[in-house]
């Protein structure tokens, strides 16, 4: 591995810095389209629902522009206009807004995603709500919300028992018929689950707020940014193996490793 792939080679303060940037460039683009009553969708899917507005795409551009001044020799990948490529082998991934159906339909759940990576994972991650005004940030082992209480370290919970859990997942079908199976298989253990929160249920687990988060069919920009911040609180992010999630797909997101192992168990077992 290169020095310019090693984590301990890499800025993190300029990585900081730069992402701050890029998120109040994003607030200022597209809070004047939330809760607009003219806002317009389209539908990026052939076959069920998957929308994309003028502010996922202008926000993106925004943070582009920024990259291209700031930091021309990391590469990006974005939701919205893909990949550019880089040579100091760091890539920002970029999710304008994570949650574009709770975006149109005025809930304040979604967020920017922010992250850093090298080949072997997220160094670096943000998950932004510009409309509570609430900012996640974890890189390393230090994680921290600043918002309307200032700024607060973040540190997961230390629940081991499932049936002390709250689980969150962004869809109730989850994925396939297969993985939503799995899904419910687990939350018949739980104490609570709750649905529709997209990348700020993430947020709520780095918070110690619930336990876990399971889903499934996910896309490397709309993980990057809550592992870092998971992981920087404390908790641990994997895919349904136990293995790397940062490709996508099936992703589990726990408070600790105890109640992981438990979660992961359950969806092994139903999965066969």
């Amino acid at each position: 591995m290169t020095d310019a792939l090693h984590p301990a080679a890499v800025n993190l303060s300029d990585i900081d810095r730069t992402a701050r940037l890029l998120a109040d460039a994003a607030r200022e683009v597209i809070l004047p389209y939330f809760r607009h009553s003219g806002l317009a969708s389209e539908n990026k899917l052939a076959e069920g629902f998957d929308p994309v507005t003028e502010a996922d795409r202008a926000a993106e551009r925004a943070m582009r522009a920024i990259l291209s001044e700031q930091r021309p020799q990391d590469a990006i990948l974005g939701e919205e206009y893909g990949s550019t490529p880089g040579t100091s082998g760091l890539t920002w991934v970029l999710d304008p807004i994570d949650g574009t159906r709770g975006f149109i339909s005025g809930t304040p759940t979604w967020g920017v995603l922010i992250a850093v990576s090298t080949e072997a994972g997220p160094i670096y991650g943000m998950i932004d709500q510009p409309y509570i005004g609430e900012r996640f940030i974890g890189a390393e082992d230090r994680a921290v919300v600043s918002g309307p209480r200032g700024e607060v370290l973040l540190k997961t919970r230390s629940t081991r028992h499932l049936s002390e859990a709250i689980i969150f997942t962004t869809f109730p079908e989850v994925g396939t018929s297969e993985e939503g199976g799995a899904f419910r298989a687990v939350c018949e253990h739980v104490k609570l689950t709750r649905y529709g929160m997209d990348c700020y249920a993430y947020a709520l687990l780095a918070a110690g707020q619930i336990d876990l988060v399971i889903e499934a069919g996910l896309q490397p920009y709309d993980i990057h940014a809550p592992i870092a911040l998971v992981e920087a609180a404390g908790g641990i992010v994997t895919d349904w193996q136990g293995g790397p999630a940062h490709a996508g797909g099936r992703a589990i997101a726990a408070a600790n490793r105890d109640i992981h192992q438990k979660a992961l168990d359950v969806l092994r077992a139903s999965l066969g």
